[in-house]
């Protein structure tokens, strides 16, 4: 029996119960995967994945993950598409969602997932769009949970651009009850509006990055120009040449302090290349994550909880 209509475009769609579930979820299809046993809970399902923007990690993911859990997957880019021709985002979502079982797109504004997912039958996922990342947040947090445990309390430092994965983590924050500290050059400061932010109670900004990144347990960051964005690539990389995460931030973190990106990184600009091939980074771990958490989500989404 399908599972109530669902959707996941922000962070905060899922309450702390119910992504706490995913965690378990997540690790106990992962312990399958890599012990070889097979499990086919999709089987004769299918995932539409739409792309508007490039990606390598999303795609891979998504589409590996629904076949290893039974189903298939279907690519379709806009280019390629009604869509890339005019066709009504309404119009393309009651077709679509006919004909699939689940939804991913990864687009630009958040309001395009919107509108689809409103007149979608079956679930959508947002593989990312310009405001959010729910799905690299999913992967990083149970990444964190796999080598530290429970992220309550805890305190995550981000250093760069308050993009889609800054508002994630704002939010997530927000529902799992952590800090995150956040330092920006002036101008690129965090939007509280456009992070979606409940409050601001799990959130402190900093000027100075090595403040952000003082006592932290978990030191994160991302490109300093995100797809979209490509026409003030030369402005920022000279307001951002003070924010590299580099040795010297993570050794005024917590000793066991990890360090997440979620690729692709650039080393040099928002890291330095001995801190993402350092002992303190688990970018592989994170990005192989992906996948896991992936099927837990897809899985929830399509059967609803599953407690084997």
């Amino acid at each position: 029996m399908a599972a109530p209509l669902r959707h996941f475009l922000q962070f905060k769609d899922f309450s702390r119960e119910e992504l706490e579930h995913l965690f378990v979820r997540s690790g106990i299809i992962k312990a399958r995967f890599k012990g070889y046993e097979p499990y086919h809970p999709l089987a004769d399902r299918t995932l539409a994945m739409i792309f508007e923007k490039s990606s390598t990690r999303t795609r891979l993911s998504f589409e590996a993950g629904m076949h290893q859990l039974g189903g298939s997957a279907i690519y379709l880019n806009t280019r390629d598409t009604q869509l890339g021709r005019g066709e009504p985002v309404e119009d393309a979502a009651e077709v679509i969602s006919r004909m699939v079982d689940i939804v991913m797109i990864r687009t630009f504004e958040q309001d395009i997932i919107e509108r689809f997912a409103a007149h979608s039958r079956v679930p959508v996922i947002n593989g990312l769009t310009n405001e959010y990342h729910p799905c690299q947040i999913l992967a990083d947090l149970f990444t964190y949970i796999e080598h530290r445990g429970p992220i309550q309390g805890k305190t995550v430092a981000w250093v760069g651009d308050s993009n889609n994965m800054c508002n994630t983590w704002l939010q997530a924050a927000e529902v799992l009850d952590f800090n995150v500290h956040v330092s920006t050059p002036p101008g690129y400061e965090v939007e509280a509006e456009r992070a979606g932010l409940f409050g601001t109670d799990h959130f402190e900004a900093f000027a100075d990055p090595m403040d952000a990144c003082r006592d932290a347990d978990l030191v994160t960051t991302d490109v300093w120009t995100s797809m979209g964005f490509e026409a003030e690539n030369e402005a920022r990389m000279k307001a951002f040449a003070d924010w590299q995460v580099d040795a010297e931030m993570m050794r005024v973190a917590r000793p066991d302090a990890l360090f997440m990106h979620c690729l692709p990184a650039h080393r040099g600009e928002e890291v330095a290349a001995e801190v993402i091939d350092g002992v303190q980074s688990v970018v592989w771990d994170e990005a192989e994550n992906r996948l896991h958490t992936q099927k837990a989500l897809m899985e929830f989404l399509i059967l609803g909880r599953v407690e084997t």
